[in-house]
């Protein structure tokens, strides 16, 4: 059958109708349309907490873990091996959480090729003395430079510039909740002091904000010279190495890895994240979900616009097949007016979606939570808009498959009969 014939005759059939061709195709374009923003939206929100919080946080972290001794008494007496044992005597031995050797470990990790750059740092509990009140704080030392790099620190300073801690001695960044509870301002002197009893000045250069709010009533950030002068230690003592890869995928791996080789304790970004990255997916999934389900529903408006306008052409249906035209090439016209509106719907969807994304990009985004986000993250990847159109293709190909079979098997004979 001529193909040029079957579309001239789908075309007419679809303009004999045209409000309900155009209700049909508003219904497919409105689906994508949303199906478009709202993917955008929710993907573009999961990357921007992805970037709060893996971005912040190493690849792989080798630390040492204050545990228990594993040897306790009760466990050496072979009466007791087949049971559970609730006694436990000896404490923590004197390990430390230093991790000893760091300067060679340091250098080791800086010849492994699958290393991108690695970050020492140290963490101390302290208490920020505010008048007769001690505030509980964790002051975080660390390689200014190597911090920037590699987490993006800079982007997370608020106020004041990351690099003052490598600059001017005996300063301090605190996080923003912290800063806002002791009412310190930038060039303030607050007295911190260790759990050993020593009292330490530090002066404020700038503010912290993660958008976790928890996090920033207790975070603060020094150099790492400072902090191991704070506690009283020496060049060498490092409580943490954060290491980043190349490639993000043999995080689990190398952890393993590098935990036999230097003994010590590590964990990877995986397992650091692993309710955080579940969240991510079930977000992504229900997006999905509605606009797939907005597809379909949109399907069933085309069934009914085709199922209607089979009754009311059966005697052109009629005319058809007595002129020759064979149930085959009946079904070929009712799909193709399906597929048609798909087509239509689909690509005015993929325009449309893509300017309601651009102006949900552009609408401003205030929150004290996230003072360096000013619009409302969107992402606008390809995928998104190959999976609309396949959906809306499919969908309708779907809707219009089963009016289109019907009509195939129309008798002309029964048409004209009257029956």
């Amino acid at each position: 059958m001529n193909y040029p014939l079957i579309w001239n005759i789908a075309q007419s059939l679809s303009l004999a109708r045209w409000k309900q061709t155009l209700v049909a195709a508003v219904g497919v374009m409105f689906s994508i349309t949303m199906f478009i923003a709202l993917l955008g939206f929710m993907n573009g929100l999961n990357d921007l907490l992805d970037s709060l919080v893996l971005n912040r946080t190493p690849h792989v972290r080798l630390f040492n873990e204050i545990k228990a001794n594993e040897n306790q008494p009760i466990l050496l007496d072979n009466r007791y091996k087949k049971y559970h044992n609730f006694i436990r005597s000896i404490k923590p031995n004197g390990k430390n959480a230093q991790i000893a050797n760091s300067a060679a470990i340091i250098s080791t990790l800086k010849k492994d090729k699958r290393v991108l750059g690695i970050s020492p740092k140290m963490i101390a509990q302290v208490f920020f003395n505010v008048g007769e009140t001690d505030v509980t704080g964790v002051v975080n030392g660390i390689d200014v430079e190597a911090e920037a790099r590699l987490f993006s620190f800079g982007d997370y300073v608020t106020e004041g510039s990351y690099i003052d801690l490598k600059n001017i001695p005996n300063s301090i960044i605190l996080g923003k909740g912290l800063a806002d509870k002791m009412l310190a301002n930038i060039g303030d002197v607050v007295q911190v002091t260790t759990a050993k009893g020593d009292r330490f000045p530090l002066k404020v250069v700038g503010y912290f904000q993660s958008g976790l709010g928890e996090i920033d009533k207790v975070q603060s950030y020094t150099s790492l010279k400072t902090a191991q002068k704070l506690i009283g230690q020496s060049n060498a003592y490092v409580t943490d190495i954060q290491i980043k890869l190349h490639d993000l995928n043999m995080a689990p791996s190398v952890s393993k890895e590098y935990a036999q080789i230097f003994s010590t304790d590590a964990e990877d970004i995986q397992t650091a994240n692993a309710q955080f990255e579940t969240g991510s997916s079930l977000r992504s999934l229900i997006s999905y979900a509605v606009g797939i389900t907005l597809l379909i529903v949109a399907g069933f408006g085309i069934y009914n616009i085709l199922n209607m306008l089979i009754y009311e052409k059966m005697d052109t249906i009629a005319i058809l097949k007595a002129t020759g035209f064979s149930g085959s090439d009946v079904k070929k016209i009712f799909i193709t007016i399906a597929i048609s509106i798909g087509i239509l719907g689909g690509c005015t969807g993929l325009f449309f979606g893509f300017l309601l994304s651009l102006l949900i990009d552009n609408v401003p985004f205030k929150t004290a939570a996230l003072p360096t986000i000013s619009t409302y993250p969107v992402n606008y990847d390809l995928k998104y808009y190959l999976i609309g159109i396949t959906f809306s293709l499919i969908t309708t190909y779907l809707a219009g498959l089963f009016p289109a079979r019907k009509a195939s098997k129309i008798d002309p004979v029964d048409i004209i009969r009257g029956k």
